[in-house]
């Protein structure tokens, strides 16, 4: 089924947007949870979307990315502030602060994994339209999930692979952060970083098909 402009918009809108948003709200409340009030302190531990939302990151970017049939999405939201000089053991508090993020696509993906789930069930005007807004969560937070998890800084899966390194070692890693937004654009133009995640993103694409179907 090929699906116009406005489809698409109304399909991936709320998926896209919320996907973001929660990821960075999640980590504001874990921060919160281990002694860091700075995300707090800002207003940014809500689901509002207004406060996370980044105009080229969380709309722009992921728009063109879907209008164009790339097959990758890609965006960011205002990240979260977080001070990790005031959690209570920084190295340590580190990963869980940052593996809030990709957590909460997981738990994301599970609930439009239902929405999906509850589309199929049903018949008449909103069956379709409702799963392909599952289908859409589905995809948008396991894309994410896997992006977040790759071990490069600032992305989430850096920060945690700084966490779990000796600290000499942390300590050099955590350098390549001033570059880590370079790379990852050089990585996603090339082509590169689709092929990195496809494998993983296949997996647990397959794996909510086979839970949920």
């Amino acid at each position: 089924m090929e699906l116009t402009l406005i489809q698409k918009i109304a399909i991936y809108a709320l998926p896209v947007v919320f996907a973001i948003t929660v990821h960075e709200a999640a980590h504001g409340y874990i921060a919160r949870y281990f002694g860091d009030t700075t995300a707090e302190s800002l207003g940014r531990i809500t689901l509002n979307p207004i406060k996370h939302i980044d105009p080229i990151g969380t709309i722009l970017v992921p728009a063109l990315l879907v209008f164009s049939g790339t097959g990758f999405l890609f965006g960011w939201a205002k990240p979260v502030p977080v001070d990790y000089a005031r959690l209570r053991n920084p190295k340590h508090d580190m990963r869980w602060v940052a593996a809030a993020g990709p957590a909460s696509n997981f738990l994301m993906a599970i609930f439009w994994a239902m929405v999906y789930k509850l589309g199929a069930s049903m018949s008449g005007d909103f069956a379709m339209p409702l799963s392909l807004m599952g289908q859409a969560g589905i995809l948008v937070n396991v894309v994410l999930m896997v992006l977040n998890l790759l071990p490069l800084p600032p992305l989430d899966g850096g920060r945690i692979a700084v966490s779990l390194m000796p600290n000499h070692m942390a300590y050099k890693f955590a350098q390549v952060e001033r570059y880590g937004f370079i790379i990852l654009l050089v990585l996603m133009f090339t082509g590169i970083l689709s092929k990195i995640m496809m494998p993983f993103i296949m997996i647990l694409l397959a794996m909510f098909a086979g839970i949920f179907s």
